[in-house]
């Protein structure tokens, strides 16, 4: 065999990190022990795999093709470990997921439900915005994505689990709390605290004004649902967020639901992976799940208020 699984996951924790020191320390070895590794690999393979230009380190051709093999080669052998586990009737292995910063607000009631019946399996869960779940996606980095709107220019298979609408909303003493059918035109006169470009709900909502010739103002740009409520409750303006925000503010908080004409936008939420990846025994199991109970746990974590 011209490499050993050890030294295929030291070349792969170089490459992730593009440095020798930081995949020493991710696999708790010295940096001269990952760099004996990597130059044995590449003695046994006849091709440099790195080369520096500048400060900074880049997988050669030779590197991007072992790049691939590797992560294929290991992930078969962790599917053989599972199948192994599963046909004993233990459910074993890692989960590794990577979703929008919007779903951690049902997804580990989901998982905690899936690691109670599967003990064994540990989770590595990536909680990011939506163009670094898109980035890990196309790099095929984890085994399942979930964010909220399908990935466009990705060749992937999604599937929808559960509900995830969006709504507009405002400091409850906002003047236009307690209207009825606003319309989108009025809305469009106020300010807006919105999410970073490429966040999936700023997507859909601009997409919706501007399909009836309308801009909303912004007033300010957040990266986080939690800074945008506060901003909103501050005053500052109004927010287009996925309802599932609400879930922590309970029937009689500071943030209100507006009864804006054409709201809730109606969206789902997503669970993505390359098409053609192999699904392990636990990527499948918790697939099943999500699709299982994904709704019910979205519909018992997000009790919104109804629009005021």
């Amino acid at each position: 065999m011209p490499a050993s699984l050890r030294q295929l996951r030291v070349f792969l924790a170089v490459a992730r990190h593009e440095s020798y020191t930081r995949a020493a320390e991710e696999l708790h070895l010295t940096q001269p022990a990952v760099f004996a590794q990597v130059k044995q690999l590449e003695d046994r393979l006849g091709h440099p795999l790195f080369e520096r230009i500048g400060k900074k380190m880049f997988l050669t051709e030779a590197g991007k093709v072992t790049a691939q093999g590797a992560r294929e080669s290991l992930d078969a052998v962790e599917r053989m470990h599972m199948r192994l586990a599963d046909m004993r009737g233990l459910r074993q292995g890692k989960l590794n997921l990577a979703i929008v910063s919007t779903a951690q607000y049902f997804l580990p009631r989901l998982l905690g439900s899936f690691c109670d019946a599967n003990p064994g399996i540990e989770v590595a869960l990536m909680v990011t915005n939506r163009q670094t779940v898109l980035e890990r996606l196309s790099r095929n980095e984890d085994d399942l994505c979930i964010l909220g709107t399908p990935p466009e220019g990705l060749d992937v298979i999604a599937t929808a689990i559960a509900d995830n609408p969006l709504v507009i909303l405002a400091r409850h003493d906002h003047p236009l709390v307690g209207s009825r059918n606003i319309p989108p035109e009025r809305v469009a006169r106020e300010p807006f605290v919105l999410r970073e470009p490429g966040s999936g709900t700023r997507l859909a909502a601009e997409r919706f004004f501007r399909a009836r010739g309308l801009t909303l103002p912004m007033r300010m740009e957040l990266g986080s649902n939690e800074a945008i409520k506060q901003a909103v409750i501050g005053g500052l303006g109004l927010a287009a967020l996925s309802r599932d925000t609400l879930a922590l503010e309970g029937q009689t908080g500071q943030l209100k639901v507006l009864d804006v004409d054409g709201f809730p936008l109606l969206r789902q939420w997503q669970v993505a992976y390359p098409r053609g990846k192999h699904l392990s025994v636990v990527a499948q199991a918790f697939l099943d799940h999500l699709i299982a109970h994904a709704q019910q746990a979205v519909e018992s974590g997000a009790r919104a208020p109804a629009p005021a």
